[in-house]
C-alpha cells in the first residue's frame, strides 16, 4: 500500500499492486531469484545501489507490519543487522521481526509479489518485507 512518492516505476507499480500481508523482498546481488517471481535488477556495480539506501526508499511507500530476516545476519555482520533494524523500526517502531534460517528465507522469498536485486556485496543482505495496513 503505497505511502510516498518512488521514482523507480517498477517498484512503485508493484507497491502500488499490493495488499495488506503480501510481501516484497530486497537482496543482495548474489541472491539467487528464480524465475516464478518477477525480478526488480537495480544492481549497476559493486554496492550500487545499497541495499539500506533501497530499503530506505522502499519504506517511503510501503507500509510493513512484519519482517523476515535470515538469523545468520545478525551473527555474520551484527553492525549490518542493527543498522536495517533501526531503519525499519525508524518507519514502524511496533514493527514485528521475525528471524528464519537463511535456506528458508530463499523459500519464503519466492512467494513474494517481486524480488527487488540491489548491488549490495554485504552477506545476507536480504530481508521480505510484509505488507500492512495504512491508518
Amino acid at each position: 500500500m503505497k505511502k510516498a512518492a518512488l521514482i523507480n516505476s517498477h517498484i512503485s507499480g508493484v507497491i502500488a499492486e499490493m495488499g495488506h500481508t503480501e510481501r516484497l523482498t530486497i537482496v543482495d546481488a548474489g541472491f539467487p531469484v528464480g524465475d516464478q517471481v518477477k525480478r526488480i535488477d537495480l544492481a549497476l556495480k559493486k554496492d550500487v545501489p545499497g541495499f539500506m539506501e533501497t530499503l530506505e526508499a522502499v519504506l517511503t511507500e510501503l507500509q510493513v507490519e512484519e519482517v523476515t530476516i535470515a538469523n545468520e545476519t545478525k551473527e555474520i555482520n551484527p553492525v549490518f543487522y542493527e543498522e536495517m533494524l533501526s531503519c525499519l523500526k525508524k518507519h514502524n517502531p511496533k514493527i514485528h521481526i521475525r528471524e528464519v534460517i537463511h535456506e528458508n528465507l530463499k523459500l519464503e522469498a519466492a512467494k513474494s509479489k517481486a524480488i527487488v536485486r540491489t548491488g549490495e556485496y554485504t552477506p545476507f543482505a536480504n530481508v521480505i518485507l510484509k505488507s500492512g495496513v495504512v491508518f
